[in-house]
C-alpha cells in the first residue's frame, strides 16, 4: 500500500470529524505481519451519540455519525475489482478481521469515563470497487459480510467527498494530498463531481 492510498483514506477521515491513528510507520514485507501490523488506521469519531444506530455497509460521509471507533485496513488495488473471485483467492484481505488483531485493537481506545457501554468495534475495508453487475455485486457483499468486514468504503466516494470539500482559494499547505487536489480543481484539470448528477449541467 502506498502512502498516497493512506493519505486519502486519513484525509478522508479526519475533514469528517474523526481523530486519526497511524498504526505503524514502516512497511511489513520479509516476515509474517504481527497483530497490530494487520491495521492500518484506527479512527475515532469524538462527536459520536450514544443511541445512535449502526452505519451502513456502504460507508458514505452521510453514515460516518453513527461511528464511534474502527480499524481501518486499505487495500490500493486500484486496477482491481473485487468480484467473488477475487475475494476467495485473497485471504489477505481479511487479515484485519482476525480475533488476535481485534483483540489488540481495542486497546488503542480509551475505556469510557461514565462505565456505559460505548459504540460497537467497527471494521471498516477501503477498496478501489465492487462488480457493478448482478449477481456478482450481491455475492461481493455477502462474502465481504460473511468474513466479518462491517462496512466499506470506496476511493471514488473518499475522493469526491474531498473534491467537495476543498476551496480553491485556501492553502493546505499542511496536507500534500490537499494540495494537489485544490492545485488539480484550480487549473480545471478535474471534472467537476456535480455532472455525475442527471441532468447537471457541464461548467464551462
Amino acid at each position: 500500500m502506498s502512502a498516497i492510498d493512506e493519505g486519502i483514506v486519513r484525509e478522508y477521515f479526519e475533514q469528517n470529524g474523526f481523530l486519526v491513528r497511524q498504526a505503524r510507520k514502516y512497511q511489513v514485507s520479509a516476515r509474517r505481519k504481527a497483530a497490530e501490523e494487520e491495521i492500518d488506521l484506527i479512527v475515532f469519531n469524538p462527536a459520536w451519540q450514544r443511541g445512535a444506530r449502526k452505519p451502513d455497509f456502504f460507508l458514505f460521509s452521510t453514515e460516518l455519525p453513527f461511528v464511534h471507533k474502527a480499524i481501518v485496513a486499505v487495500k490500493g488495488w486500484h486496477t482491481g475489482v473485487f468480484t467473488p473471485n477475487m475475494l476467495r483467492s485473497s485471504p489477505e484481505i481479511f487479515s484485519f478481521l482476525q480475533q488476535n488483531v481485534l483483540k489488540e485493537a481495542e486497546r488503542f481506545f480509551p475505556p469510557d469515563p461514565d462505565g456505559e457501554e460505548a459504540g460497537a468495534l467497527i471494521k471498516i475495508l477501503v477498496l478501489p470497487s465492487l462488480p457493478t453487475a448482478e449477481p456478482f455485486r450481491s455475492q461481493s457483499v455477502e462474502l465481504l459480510k460473511q468474513h466479518g468486514v462491517d462496512a466499506i468504503v470506496s476511493f471514488r466516494a473518499m475522493l469526491i467527498d474531498l473534491l467537495d470539500k476543498i476551496e480553491i482559494n485556501q492553502n493546505y499547505s499542511k496536507s500534500d494530498t490537499l494540495q494537489v487536489m485544490r492545485l488539480l480543481k484550480n487549473y480545471d484539470l478535474l471534472k467537476d463531481t456535480q455532472m455525475d448528477l442527471p441532468g447537471a449541467l457541464r461548467r464551462k
